[in-house]
């Protein structure tokens, strides 16, 4: 049975191409979306630009026909901006002239005007429960959504090797066939494994030996960087090796790290410290500097109002950038913070040398970068669209890093499967360019309060 959609603003705004993803079905724009997007067109950001490219995809709808009669998409249904039912009756109580009461007038309009099976789509958890008062089927955006299978995959996990391949494994690696994983009654069960995996290898005769390995390609290989301590930091745990082999590895063969944890796991600490060490102690010149965004959920509209220049405006953003700066530039910690003007000048040095640098995330768009180690911290609040366009401005050399915890969403209209940390961890998964890996509460290295809160809030 065919369906007619009407879009909310908001998600032409996260978006654009949205009109494109209901398949065969009609899609409705009425005209108080058009004048929102209108309204958003001159805003700075992602607002601004995402409503812009909603209103280029309208105005080449329009130039093939009339978009208040309908004009066909390319999935086969059609679309129209709706105008009408202006007098339609809500309940009392949203009898209010707002946005999104027009809205739920349009579409309760449409389906008594015999439009068959109406759905409000909408990101707005409130706009989806003034229609159920107003009697109106309303759905999530779920077209950029990722599912539970996706949110749980963790870039690694635990099998089994048997104990007389340890040997050439340490040397070369061994074939991936050669690991297994056991159901309770100890029978061998199948396993698909996924590119650049990371593994806790257990030999099967030995079971407090472990090893630590990587999936390449039908092989399983141990990691290149395990003793490494990039900037003096050692790794403490197992998910600590892997993320510093996946941030130790060359821009050309690992472009894309995705790290997802709870906060204390030392995401920005360690690929702060490894990007430290690229750029500080490597003879090849690796990288040119460290870029640093760090996305602000109200970013768009509270930015503009802070005093200073645009580095001035960030700073605010960077402050916990700088907390892990200043543990990494003074590593002795029995005198960390007797000389606060000494240590805060350190921090300055870095900055104003431009060995790193804070760019707000609005400004990335259109540039290419280049021999750039970049570091996305707080990712989870960056929208699908957002994050195609970060990975897809990396230029030559350039490693983009994206850290993040998908339960933890500040930004409106998003949850931990509809933000951009969520969707590219989906789509990259198995891409031999992509290395990705979440790290778990018991790896919490913050302190054993923050240890212990992480275990009993979020357990």
């Amino acid at each position: 049975m065919k369906k007619t959609y009407v879009l909310d603003t908001n998600v032409l705004i996260q978006a654009p191409y949205a009109i494109n993803c209901f398949e065969d079905n009609d899609v409705v724009i009425p005209l108080v979306v058009v004048e929102e997007l209108d309204g958003l067109k001159k805003a700075e950001g992602e607002r601004g630009a995402s409503a812009r490219s909603a209103i280029r995809a309208l105005e080449e709808l329009r130039l093939k026909g009339d978009l208040l009669a309908g004009v066909s998409l390319p999935g086969g249904g059609i679309l129209h901006i709706e105008k009408n039912f202006i007098h339609v009756e809500l309940p009392p109580d949203l009898l209010e002239n707002r946005p999104d009461n027009r809205i739920l007038m349009v579409c309760r309009g449409l389906a008594e005007n015999g439009s068959g099976q109406v759905i409000l789509v909408t990101k707005d958890l409130v706009l989806r429960l003034k229609a159920q008062i107003a009697g109106i089927r309303a759905e999530d955006f779920t077209a950029e959504q990722v599912s539970m299978d996706d949110a749980l995959y963790t870039g690694r996990r635990e099998v089994y090797l048997p104990e007389e391949l340890a040997k050439d494994f340490k040397k070369s690696g061994v074939s991936a066939e050669a690991v297994y994983i056991a159901d309770e009654e100890g029978n061998h069960r199948d396993l698909k494994l996924t590119e650049n995996e990371f593994l806790v290898l257990h030999l099967d005769q030995s079971s407090r030996k472990t090893l630590l390995g990587r999936v390449e390609g039908s092989r399983i290989v141990p990691l290149a960087y395990k003793k490494s301590k990039p900037y003096g930091v050692p790794p403490r745990n197992a998910g600590q090796y892997f993320m510093q082999e996946a941030l130790m590895q060359s821009a050309q063969k690992a472009p894309l790290v995705i790290i997802k944890g709870m906060a204390g796991t030392a995401k920005t600490f360690y690929s702060l410290a490894v990007g430290l060490e690229k750029v500080y102690n490597n003879p090849n010149e690796e990288y040119r500097r460290i870029m640093i965004c760090r996305p602000n959920a109200q970013f768009d509209s509270d930015i503009g109002y802070l005093p200073g220049d645009e580095q001035d405006k960030i700073a605010p953003l960077m402050r916990p950038v700088v907390d892990n700066l200043e543990q990494l530039l003074d590593s002795d910690e029995s005198c960390r913070y007797e000389n606060e003007i000494f240590l805060r000048d350190k921090v300055a040095e870095v900055f104003e040398r431009g060995v790193i640098q804070a760019e707000a995330l609005n400004y990335i768009r259109g540039r290419s970068i280049v021999k750039t180690y970049l570091i996305i911290d707080e990712a989870q609040n960056m929208t699908p669209n957002q994050v195609k366009g970060i990975i897809t401005r990396a230029g030559q050399g350039t490693k983009i890093i994206l850290l993040g915890d998908p339960r933890q969403i500040d930004r409106p209209f998003l949850d931990a499967y509809t933000n951009g940390l969520s969707y590219a961890a989906k789509y990259m998964k198995g891409s031999p360019l992509c290395w990705q890996v979440t790290l778990s509460a018991d790896e919490c290295e913050r302190s054993e309060l923050a240890m212990d809160a992480v275990k009993r809030l979020y357990g």
